[in-house]
């Protein structure tokens, strides 16, 4: 791995933690409410992946799909609402879990055979999530917790669903420029109840632009530079970066019950990975 795709995959990996860490604080400390969050979120990501895309290939033609942009917005509206109650890290480790384990599952319904240590893995994965959902005081709302699983898994189908479909920055482009009016739907159904003020709407635009957009075009500039097992076993980092930046910058508590299902889940999620590779290999 070269230094630039090391600097380039650092950059990344902050700015997916970066959105977990933007959204909770948002939504505790603004006046914004949920679905208008997602909304600028979406907007301020399509306008900013269409300069990029412009910048990048002038010619180049939107692809993705609704299928995809139906996905992204499910993902996107259900992280904001599981936001409004869980803390960043929670929300991030709930969120990778699900992500990983519904790609599993898919992989595992398609054919793919795990040895071991690929089952062991998967074993200590899914114990990890029971411990953050089994009840306690400090117990996710379980509410909340089940967005963030619906956020992990859309996100897991909307990962699926861009395998093969061309060009991933215009693929990505595509999809959230289709998203946006699923999301300013979802604006009007809650017309009556939306808030915000110019601290809320600048985190969802820095959300957007930002570790969105920008963050998905740095990712795909790192990813020639990474090997597969690289690429997936490196975003292992982002629970815990959303770990440390929300107790560093968000005062939030490290349970015990919090460590014990991060060392869980990402330690069954790196067996998984560990076991492809060597699969691939």
């Amino acid at each position: 791995m070269t230094s630039r795709t090391l600097l380039l995959t650092a950059l990344t990996m902050l700015a997916f933690a970066g959105n977990s860490l933007l959204c909770r604080l948002a939504l505790r400390e603004t006046a914004i409410d949920a679905a208008s969050f997602t909304a600028v979120r979406l907007l301020s990501g399509a306008l900013m992946l269409c300069l990029l895309l412009r910048m990048r290939q002038p010619r180049a033609a939107m692809a993705g799909s609704w299928a995809g942009a139906g996905a992204l917005f499910t993902y996107a509206a259900c992280f904001s609402f599981a936001y409004l109650q869980l803390d960043a890290g929670a929300g991030a480790l709930l969120l990778f879990g699900a992500v990983q384990l519904s790609m599993l599952l898919w992989g595992l319904y398609q054919g793919e055979r795990l040895n071991l240590p690929g089952v062991a893995g998967t074993l200590l994965a899914s114990a990890g999530l029971l411990v953050l959902l089994l009840p306690g005081t400090d117990t996710p709302p379980p509410t909340a917790a089940l967005l963030m699983l619906v956020a992990g898994v859309a996100w897991g189908a909307y990962s699926l669903l861009g395998r093969n479909q061309g060009e991933a920055l215009a693929v990505t482009t595509g999809n959230f420029l289709r998203a946006t009016p699923l999301a300013m739907l979802l604006v009007l159904t809650l017309l009556s109840r939306l808030e915000w003020d110019e601290p809320g709407l600048f985190y969802a635009i820095l959300s957007g632009a930002l570790t969105s957009g920008i963050g998905y075009a740095i990712w795909y500039s790192a990813l020639p530079g990474l090997r597969a097992s690289q690429a997936a076993t490196v975003q292992l980092s982002v629970p815990a970066i959303a770990l440390l930046g929300g107790s560093l910058l968000l005062d939030e508590e490290l349970t015990l019950r919090l460590l014990l299902g991060s060392i869980a889940i990402l330690g069954g999620i790196a067996l998984v990975l560990k076991q492809r590779q060597r699969a691939g290999s």
